[in-house]
Parts: structure tokens; C-alpha cells; sequence
């Protein structure tokens, strides 16, 4: 069985820089976040995973992904995940 990946990574640089993404393949996303493919995270880069959390379908990744990504998303990671 295929999984979707909802992870938060967390910048070596910078602890209070933390990035919320989705993906099939844990290990090349994070190969392709630390290499600088990404704009977004390219400036705080390298990166390791803080959390990670499988699901069986693209639209429940989908969701939490956006959840994690609105104000009481981050509030909600930041409690209870450690987030700076």
C-alpha cells in the first residue's frame, strides 16, 4: 500500500524555521529540500524531519496538510509538537 506523508521539518540553522509539506516519498523530499529544489526552504537550509504522519489517502494528507498550514494549525503543531 502506497502512503501520503504530511511532514514538518525543521531547520538546522535556524530552530524557530519549521515548513509543512506532503509527499509519497519522505526520503527524496527531504533529499530535494536540503539540496535547495525548493524555494521556499532553500534559505534555511539543511533541513531534518521534526514530525511525519502517514495516511492511506491523498485527500485526508491533503486536509491535515492545509490544517497544519492555517493559524489554528500552526497554533495547534506548535502546543503540541514542540514547534518554536
Amino acid at each position: 500500500m502506497k502512503y501520503f506523508y504530511v511532514y514538518i521539518l525543521e531547520s538546522k540553522v535556524r530552530s524557530d524555521a519549521f515548513y509543512v509539506g506532503m509527499t509519497q516519498n519522505l526520503k527524496l523530499r527531504l533529499e530535494k529540500h536540503n539540496a535547495g529544489a525548493c524555494l521556499h526552504t532553500k534559505k534555511y537550509a539543511p533541513w531534518h524531519f521534526k514530525n511525519f504522519f502517514a495516511f492511506q489517502t491523498k485527500e485526508n494528507a491533503i486536509s491535515f496538510e492545509k490544517y497544519l498550514k492555517s493559524s489554528s494549525g500552526r497554533a495547534f503543531a506548535k502546543k503540541h509538537f514542540s514547534l518554536s
